[in-house]
């Protein structure tokens, strides 16, 4: 069973790569124990695909806050404007929306994934439903790989298997030893955009509350990594949501009590607005007790701790609360705060970050500096963005590097 180019992986790298070396005339096989590719595509942007950022190479360097320097080559090969051309020239028109993520006009993942499975069946790409188990070596040269009971041989073979995030689309992290095999080297595997474990136990009490249009800002002590206005969610270990996924690629070394959250509750209003609307809402409830007081100004789920944190007793008469405690509620709506204890598992995680280490990979071709003929891409080498499409890009731009150079 001979090819000219093998690829571990039918992720967004593995795919782009397979595409580009078919093009240029490469006999390509791609493994994949899914048997399909883009199987992670299609969850990705919750269902609709966050392809790319629409935006240029200098601030897409500047969401990729590990090992940017060595993307610069893959990303000036195939940048941004690239991939809209690619999947634009492929029949899936595009759209720009918030902060320059692109999507499909279709709001589908799924017209993405059936762009690139049309292509490799156009290109004659072979799909080979294995995992790939060893890559095969001889004086320094990569010959190969063992899937299964049969070796399988090829004049360049490329990793593209993932991190270790969402195992149950095949990322289980088989990369990383296929890497080990071949003498590589792995950095330290951690999630990244990620959900986040809180030490506040009143998180369970407020349980699948949505919240929306709110400020999450993150402190490293007392630094400030990173503030935006979204959506995010309370579960029983902690917070999730879009906004917490993002905060959470912001830290890079995680002990337990040292990053704490804080939600602005009513970014709207600043603090004198925020008191004027809360006098207005005890004028109208002067007779009722305080912890019956407060359904126009917050969630339901949200009152009891709310109230519990302020230090009025909620049995109090609205009337009978001072300027002082008032004040002090209106910095605690503005001020929530949060202790982040752990991230989740690695499993729960969205991408990977970590993974075989730039100082052994050639940042112009993907291929690998210890083995000729092995090469690297997507999220299974150490590097990777903040959300909103830059991983992606990071994955074909890495992929479609690898490809033209086997």
């Amino acid at each position: 069973m001979n090819y000219d180019v093998i690829i571990a992986g039918g992720g967004a790298a593995g795919a782009m790569a397979a595409i580009q070396a078919a093009r240029l005339g490469r006999k390509t096989a791609v493994f994949d124990p899914n048997g399909r590719i883009g199987k992670k595509l299609l969850i990705t942007g919750k269902g609709r695909c966050n392809v790319t950022n629409n935006c240029t190479r200098e601030e897409l360097l500047e969401n990729i806050p590990v090992n940017p320097r060595f993307l610069y080559s893959a990303l000036s090969q195939f940048g941004t404007e690239d991939t809209m051309s690619f999947f634009e020239e492929l029949g899936v028109p595009l759209k720009t929306e918030r902060g320059n993520r692109v999507f499909p006009v279709s709001d589908k993942a799924a017209d993405i994934v059936a762009a690139l499975e049309g292509e490799l069946k156009r290109l004659g790409v072979k799909l080979i439903a294995m995992p790939v188990k060893e890559i095969l070596v001889e004086d320094g040269v990569c010959i190969g790989v063992r899937a299964g009971d049969r070796e399988f041989y090829a004049q360049s073979v490329l990793i593209a298997t993932g991190g270790k995030s969402y195992p149950a689309t095949g990322s289980k992290g088989d990369g990383y030893a296929l890497a080990q095999g071949a003498g590589h080297s792995v950095t330290e595997i951690k999630p990244s955009l990620v959900p986040l474990i809180c030490r506040e136990k009143y998180c369970a009490d407020m349980m699948g509350l949505s919240l929306r249009n709110v400020t999450l800002t993150l402190f490293d002590r007392d630094k400030r990594l990173y503030s935006e206005l979204g959506e995010m969610l309370f579960t029983h270990f902690g917070v999730s949501g879009p906004l917490v996924l993002s905060a959470s690629s912001h830290i890079r070394k995680m002990e337990p009590d040292r990053y704490r959250l804080e939600i602005d509750l009513k970014p709207g209003l600043d603090e004198k607005q925020l008191d004027s609307r809360i006098q207005r809402d005890f004028f109208d409830n002067q007779n009722r007790i305080f912890g019956n007081s407060l359904s126009k100004l917050l969630p339901a789920k949200l009152i009891p701790v709310t109230v519990r944190l302020s230090g009025i007793p909620g049995e109090t008469r609205v009337n009978q609360i001072t300027k002082q405690q008032r004040t002090a509620f209106g910095e605690l709506i503005k001020h929530f705060p949060l202790t982040v204890r752990a991230f989740r598992p690695v499993e729960e995680a969205i991408i990977t970050s970590g993974g075989i280490s730039v100082r052994e990979i050639s940042p112009k071709t993907m291929e690998s500096k210890l083995v000729q003929g092995l090469y690297f891409a997507g999220e299974v080498i150490d590097t990777d963005g903040y959300t909103g499409g830059f991983n992606l890009q990071i994955a074909f731009s890495t992929g479609y590097c690898a490809g033209i150079n086997m």
